[in-house]
């Protein structure tokens, strides 16, 4: 089908007709976006609109989207536009530029020129159900809102795409477990008022050709209201498009990637933990600050593809702050492999001799990194950044005797479980009643943390819809959990946390805090 677009009272009809159709261009689509957007806005953030006239409109867009994009970026393209547009509508509402009685009348005005144009061309397929008529003779004002997706009576669903399979399961299995306790705990003391919070997760085995696989099993056969923790950059730079095309919440991945964190921030996107940009910066400042070591003797070992340039991208960033233009130097491995040999050579052959590497890799991986150069380059200092897995990465290095645990530095976006802040002592206490003899983990700490933060917007927003949730959580600030930094949200700063907590391997396989600065 095919769509001609015209100007009629707010600037847009639909017109349809089999002897003059023209195709759509995405420029067309994204000057209609810029139009209907804001009205759906507007209408979105008053509650006294039936949000499903709302989601009418929104629907029929998004066919018109599909139909004016090429391919998978147009698409994505047009419909963080579209987003945005919404956004500001909402905005403008918020900022009491324009009342629900305006919205009412904006809206009501394009369902009407929507009306007419389906009457003078009734091939067209966008039709509108109910009609403004129809909606106004229903009793509506006396029926509660229906119920979004994923919530019932009872229950809030929520999905995660994580590899529960494949070089990254135990940080997987962690992120779950942390997440859960969050939830178990929430729910014995009543729910999200009165409804029980679930956690339903697939397995992508880390292989991003089947995210989008698992992500359509959790949006459409379990109906989940939105998602929570999905890991990998490579895998999330896929579940993200197909998370904001359905408009649904994309909360605390567990990636410090740019993809994750766009400016201005995707709507539907939130993150807690700080960027790997963050990380590296931290890294880079204690091995030359503190350290005392020259950038020439720092290497970048990364893996092979968007997770690993991203850190490596980090690191060169961070010379740049401290004036050094050079290139990094950079060992690589593929992606999900142990195949360390080459990355080991090169890291032998190196004049002058490396004394530290900044390792952008997986557990395993980095391990056998360690493993294969701990000999012939003595004294290398090893700074992993968090998603490498802590507490795995201690378990391999562990395996192989206690010296290879020496000089091996991890950065953490959340603080030593070791430690006594009200926040890491109310995690343990969770972790032994929902998972009694499960040991403490930064992973796990980390989706604690996440799923807390999203339980207080969550508790904050009634009636519970995805566009409200937004709202709630761009409006929250200074949010104390007890971990001796306050995090905060807000329109355009869609990540709770910037810190940087460093913790080193003792030799006993323990993670013990140390000073960056």
């Amino acid at each position: 089908m095919t769509v001609r677009w015209c100007a009629l009272l707010l600037g847009v009809c639909f017109l349809a007709s089999p002897a003059s159709a023209l195709a759509i261009s995405p420029d067309a689509v994204r000057d209609l976006a810029s139009r209907v957007g804001p009205v759906v806005g507007q209408a979105a953030t008053c509650r006294e609109i039936a949000q499903g006239r709302v989601q009418t409109i929104i629907d029929q867009f998004s066919e018109v989207i599909r139909q004016g994009s090429s391919n998978t970026g147009e698409r994505d393209g047009l419909i963080r536009s579209f987003n945005s547009y919404i956004a500001e509508g909402r905005g403008r509402v918020a900022s009491s530029q324009v009342n629900c009685q305006t919205a009412e009348r904006q809206l009501a005005e394009l369902e009407r020129s929507l009306s007419q144009q389906q009457s003078a061309a009734p091939s067209l397929s966008f039709s509108l159900a109910p009609s403004t008529a129809a909606a106004a003779t229903q009793p509506t004002a006396n029926l509660p809102p229906p119920l979004p997706r994923g919530v019932s009576e009872t229950e809030i669903r929520f999905g995660t795409v994580i590899p529960f399979s494949g070089v990254r399961k135990e940080s997987a299995r962690q992120m779950k477990v942390g997440i859960e306790t969050a939830f178990n705990r929430a729910n014995d003391a009543g729910g999200i008022n009165g409804r029980k919070l679930r956690l339903i997760a697939a397995d992508d085995a880390y292989d991003p050709s089947k995210t989008i696989g698992a992500m359509t099993h959790l949006y459409e056969k379990e109906q989940v209201f939105g998602f929570i923790g999905n890991m990998g950059t490579a895998n999330n730079a896929l579940a993200i498009p197909y998370a904001l095309e359905r408009r649904a919440l994309f909360f605390a991945p567990y990636s410090g990637s740019a993809i994750v964190r766009r400016d201005p921030p995707d709507r539907y996107v939130f993150n807690y933990r700080a960027s790997y940009a963050e990380e590296t910066a931290a890294i880079v400042h204690y091995l030359m600050k503190v350290k005392r070591i020259p950038a020439k003797q720092i290497a970048v070992f990364a893996q092979n593809d968007g997770y690993g340039d991203d850190g490596a991208n980090g690191v060169a960033k961070a010379f740049r702050a401290q004036g050094i233009t050079d290139p990094i130097i950079r060992y690589g491995f593929p992606r999900g492999t142990l195949e360390v040999d080459e990355a080991v050579s090169q890291l032998k052959a190196q004049k002058p001799t490396i004394k530290a590497v900044i390792m952008i890799a997986t557990d395993r991986a980095a391990a056998k990194f360690i493993e294969k150069t701990h000999e012939a380059v003595p004294g290398l200092i090893y700074a992993n950044i968090s998603a490498v897995g802590s507490s795995s990465l201690a378990a391999e290095l562990k395996l192989l005797g206690p010296k290879y645990t020496k000089n091996v530095i991890v950065t953490q976006g959340v603080p030593s479980v070791a430690g006594y802040s009200s926040l890491v002592l109310d995690y343990k206490t969770a972790l032994e009643k929902y998972f009694p003899g499960e040991a403490p983990d930064y992973t796990s700490l980390e989706g604690f943390i996440s799923a807390n933060i999203l339980i207080q917007a969550l508790k904050q927003t009634t009636p519970l819809d995805t566009e409200r949730l937004v709202d709630t959580l761009e409006s929250m600030q200074n949010i104390d959990l007890g971990l001796g930094s306050k995090l905060s949200f807000g329109r355009a700063e869609h990540q709770a946390s910037h810190k940087i907590w460093g913790t080193a391997l003792d030799e006993t396989g323990t993670y013990q805090a140390i000073e960056l600065e």
